[in-house]
């Protein structure tokens, strides 16, 4: 199949495209690259006028008039390339905003490639209508609404998830729902907003390339090197503020017997070195499953702080710990976090498990060919 997989969140398509690609497709990648993740495309469309003078400038613009530039240079970025998104057998959008613009310029895009290809399939993964309003209405499920509605995200910086609950981006939602051939969700966070929706097709999980990711034992361990990686735009949305203030605990407390790094907001490639040396990775407090860059550390037999409460070992049947379900509370992961460095055998255990678990219900070859299978359904 000819296959055009738009948008890119933490490594997602590259992932399913080098699955796909050892299948015999022809698979490009178009879009953004994830920001300051950097992650690569074959067909790039780069954000304008959005950050310094020039941003103050479209937003003064955008208060006067009406006019979203952001938006229509990134339209005239697609038009001017739109015969790269034509003449596929297979679509699949990452979001229902995988272009980042208005419903105005948004709708244009998805007019022509819904016009152009054999079939549209939509990710859900990230914040959509769907989820954001369903974790709105339930507020006491884990998700990236509860440090909003606990007052330490504004308005202002929530944007780009209040945005989802706007008259726009619902009629963005009804557009895409009534023309799309199937949705998809990447994990249980976006599984449990879909239910009973006639247009999902279920959970496939994310793919990780676990031929790049190799698992190693880990040797005798002199000190419990501990890794947390702050995102400066989701610092409160992944919980990091918990982390941080255990972290300071943990690292008087186990002065002598801890390593601690912690880095901000930088690409993948640093970010992957970063952490090699870690034992334990801390990622979201928030979730119900794991994230991208939770799957990738344990596929290399990290200890992980993420999702993986009870729903989670429901609906993988599993019996034994794989990840640590992360909890916005400090003595939660100070408690956690003692445990793992006052049992280094643990430590090994877990992520032994961990690895296992990734290879048997992440490996990328595997997930690509589930993908095919619900696009040819």
């Amino acid at each position: 199949m000819n296959i055009l997989l738009v948008g890119e969140y933490s490594r997602l398509h590259n992932s399913l495209k080098e699955g796909l690609l050892q299948q015999g497709h022809q698979v490009k990648i178009a879009g953004f690259n994830d920001g300051f993740k950097n992650f690569p495309v074959d067909v790039r469309i780069t954000k304008r006028w959005d950050s310094g003078i020039a941003k103050k400038i479209k937003v003064l613009l955008f208060k006067l008039t009406g006019f979203d530039l952001t938006s229509h240079l990134t339209f005239r970025q697609f038009y001017q390339n739109r015969d790269l998104f034509s003449g596929y057998d297979v679509v699949q959008l990452i979001n229902e905003n995988s272009f980042q613009c208005g419903y105005a310029y948004e709708s244009k895009i998805l007019d022509y490639i819904f016009n152009n290809n054999k079939k549209v399939f939509l990710l859900s993964c990230g914040t959509d209508y769907a989820n954001v309003n369903y974790y709105f209405d339930h507020p006491d499920t884990k998700s990236v609404v509860q440090p909003y509605r606990d007052g330490k995200i504004g308005n202002r910086q929530f944007q780009s998830v209040l945005k989802f609950r706007t008259n726009e981006f619902q009629q963005l939602h009804q557009f895409l729902y009534t023309r799309i051939s199937g949705v998809i969700a990447s994990d249980l966070d976006y599984h449990l907003p879909l239910v009973g929706n006639p247009k999902y097709l279920g959970i496939i999980p994310n793919p990780v390339n676990t031929d790049k990711l190799k698992s190693e034992p880990l040797p005798g361990i002199e000190k419990v090197v501990i890794f947390l990686g702050i995102n400066k735009d989701n610092y409160y949305q992944k919980g990091c503020d918990f982390f941080e203030e255990a972290l300071k605990i943990i690292s008087e407390k186990y002065a002598d017997k801890t390593e601690i790094i912690v880095t901000k907001s930088i690409p993948y490639d640093e970010y992957i070195k970063a952490y090699n040396s870690a034992h334990i990775l801390l990622d979201q407090c928030y979730a119900i499953d794991q994230g991208y860059n939770a799957l990738e550390a344990m596929a290399r037999g990290k200890v992980v702080f993420t999702g993986a409460g009870p729903a989670f070992l429901d609906y993988y049947g599993l019996d034994g710990v794989v990840a640590v379900d992360a909890l916005p509370d400090v003595r939660y992961l100070v408690s956690e976090l003692s445990y793992l460095i006052e049992n280094r055998e643990a430590i090994k255990a877990i992520g032994k498990r961990a690895a296992a678990f990734v290879a048997k219900e992440h490996h990328y070859l595997e997930i690509a060919g589930k993908y095919v299978q619900a696009w040819q359904s």
